[in-house]
């Protein structure tokens, strides 16, 4: 069995602990975050409503970019294993300080506000700190074969936890269980990640870097000026914005259609557990055996034009289908790309930074660019929002969803101009590496 399972997803002697851990390591983090989510949301949208939740994004965009600024004074000067701990161990604190707020009874609003905050911190930061521990761990050539791989553990954990949160409310109907309780789950499997990581990677060496030193502006700009200068980078940022603004739009589309159709609160975190947990099921099975495929058979360069091309195909849907169908196809179009062949060629894409500069770039593309885009999608659609509201113009979603497709035709062009680069950026002087007897053309080819 075991030599099936190397011959399957081509490991080699030695790989298969590691990509145990890491595969784990994944897994606690997206179970959790899953069931944080699904609790978050619900109660959100049965308490105050889903126009609001662009109000809580703004909120959780600006914190993204405040913790991010923190975050990226120290992702390059301290050993990865150590933040990746610390990370655990604070989420098990804050998730039972929210588990006391419930009990206080403070009011629910502030509540799933608060969670909804703390779940989307468990998305961003877990990840961005894991992946840039994976890429000390693993060679450029280990990533590209294994970084699909040991991904499946992500969508293994997101199976898990919405299939707990679709049977919990079975299951609080029956023992008289309070949502709530589903918190104090989160902090064991936290803790256990916090015992698997320091046991299970003591015996995998990380290659060594140069530490860095500088003050919150100089850690601030360096992200910036590196993708501004490196012009296949530079059009690879315009893009992330461009598709964040996209999926901003589309989810805020399905959330309104979703709960218009399911406005009860158990009613509604069970749809959303099994929407989500079909929406997984579908990208773990293109993660675990398409995406890594796809990837060599395109090539990197190749591999983003997916998400713009669903993007745009999503936003023709939505506008044709302009009910729950359309929106929820063209939500699950895009984030099932999203989540499976755009993910891993940007991770891919940024193992080709050194490695004194990879942690505070990747920390730029994946915080603030993100943020930025989530930032202006939130704007433009809650103004569109509050003038279709206030001047009783029935239709007004059609005028967000049109922006939607010409966003993403922008998104092409981006990545037209960034494919049109990507040779000429491999021999830019930040890309080098210190090397003998080897090419950075030969070491870069996907």
């Amino acid at each position: 069995m075991k030599a099936f399972l190397s011959r399957l997803f081509r490991l080699k002697s030695g790989e298969s602990k590691l990509v145990l851990v890491l595969g784990f390591l994944l897994l606690s983090n997206s179970l959790a975050r899953q069931i944080s989510d699904v609790v978050a949301v619900s109660g959100f949208l049965s308490t105050v409503g889903p126009n609001r939740i662009l109000l809580v994004w703004l909120v959780d965009m600006g914190l993204t970019i405040a913790l991010a600024g923190l975050q990226s004074l120290f992702v390059d000067r301290f050993n990865r294993r150590d933040l990746m701990g610390g990370m655990c161990f604070a989420y098990a604190l804050l998730l039972s300080i929210l588990r006391l707020l419930f009990a206080f009874q403070v009011p629910s609003g502030i509540n799933y506000t608060l969670l909804y905050l703390l779940a989307e911190q468990q998305l961003l930061f877990f990840p961005l700190v894991f992946w840039i521990l994976a890429n000390d761990i693993l060679t450029l050539a280990q990533a590209k074969r294994l970084f699909p791989i040991i991904a499946t553990g992500n969508f293994a954990g997101q199976i898990l936890g919405l299939a707990i949160a679709a049977i919990f409310p079975s299951l609080a109907n029956y023992f008289g269980f309070q949502v709530e309780e589903l918190l104090l789950l989160n902090v064991v499997i936290y803790l256990s990640a916090y015992g698997i990581l320091r046991i299970g990677l003591n015996d995998f060496r990380l290659r060594p870097r140069r530490r860095q030193s500088g003050n919150l502006l100089e850690t601030f700009t360096e992200g910036g000026e590196f993708v501004r200068e490196v012009s296949s980078f530079r059009y690879l940022t315009i893009a992330i914005i461009a598709i964040n603004i996209c999926l901003t739009i589309f989810e805020f589309r399905f959330l309104v259609v979703s709960n218009e159709s399911f406005p009860d609160f158990y009613s509604y975190q069970q749809f959303y557990s099994l929407y989500r947990l079909g929406l997984i099921a579908v990208a773990w099975f293109v993660q675990a055996f398409l995406t890594s495929r796809i990837l060599e058979f395109l090539s990197l360069k190749n591999s983003f034009f997916f998400l713009p091309l669903a993007q745009a195909i999503a936003s023709i849907v939505t506008i044709v289908f302009p009910s729950a169908i359309g929106g929820i196809g063209g939500f699950s179009l895009s984030k099932i790309v999203q989540l499976t062949v755009d993910q891993s060629a940007r991770k891919s894409i940024q193992s080709l930074v050194p490695l004194e500069r990879r942690g505070r770039v990747s920390l730029f593309m994946d915080s603030y660019l993100f943020a930025t885009g989530t930032i202006i999608g939130c704007i433009v659609t809650g103004g569109i929002v509050w003038a279709g509201i206030h001047w009783q113009i029935s239709g007004y979603f059609y005028v967000y969803l049109a922006i939607a497709v010409l966003t993403s035709l922008f998104t092409l062009w981006s990545i037209l101009q960034m494919r049109k680069y990507y040779d000429v950026s491999l021999l830019n002087w930040r890309l080098k590496r210190r090397q003998r007897g080897q090419s950075v053309i030969d070491k870069l080819k996907f």
